[in-house]
């Protein structure tokens, strides 16, 4: 078991003007990268995507919010253990910290796969076409790629921050949500790239 290590001012950091201070400049960094998300989504490649493979609309609120409700999950777990000094803040591969990390990895493929599968099972019920294969390829790219990009930022921005004085409380929950959003449209695309190359 580690020590609980304090940073900075890392305990005590409980009063409003300290939430708000930490807070603020990412909310306001997601609310640009949001922005950014919803011109993705605006792109000409992107309405293509929509019209050439059905469900994409469909699957598409889904697949954004699981990313951000399985490594928000992540995110949280790792905040705890530095808080309780069961995770090294100087990021060392421990069994706790491995068995976190792997589980919302695959936590996050296997959602994505049954979300797919939802998604067609739906387009079949409303009478509509549409691809098994083509959309469990898509969902399986988008949320392989944006896995590893979304461990790499949140791990980074968890123990850095924590190292730095920054409560990871105060800013997993924004950066896990706007994250997902940009990295899972911009890998949607990419899904969408690679059924076409391999169908």
């Amino acid at each position: 078991m580690y020590r609980s290590v304090t940073y900075g001012q890392m305990v005590g950091h409980d009063s409003a003007a300290d939430v708000y201070r930490q807070a603020l400049p990412v909310i306001l960094v997601s609310l640009v990268a949001g922005l950014f998300a919803g011109t993705l989504l605006g792109t000409e490649t992107m309405r293509d995507g929509i019209e050439s493979v059905p469900g994409i609309l469909l699957l598409l609120p889904a697949f954004l919010a699981t990313r951000g409700g399985v490594y928000g999950s992540l995110g949280a777990r790792l905040s705890s253990g530095l808080h309780q000094g069961l995770i090294d803040p100087h990021f060392e591969w421990n069994d706790r910290l491995r068995n976190a990390v792997v589980a919302s990895f695959l936590n996050g493929l296997i959602v994505s796969v049954f979300i797919a599968v939802l998604a067609w099972a739906i387009l079949l019920a409303l009478g509509r076409g549409g691809s098994l294969i083509e959309l469990v390829i898509i969902l399986f790219v988008a949320a392989l790629l944006s896995a590893f990009a979304m461990l790499g930022v949140l791990l980074t921005v968890i123990f850095k921050g924590y190292r730095r004085g920054l409560d990871p409380d105060n800013v997993i929950g924004p950066v896990v949500t706007t994250v997902g959003d940009v990295f899972g449209v911009a890998f949607l695309l990419v899904g969408i790239a690679v059924a076409g190359v391999i169908l």
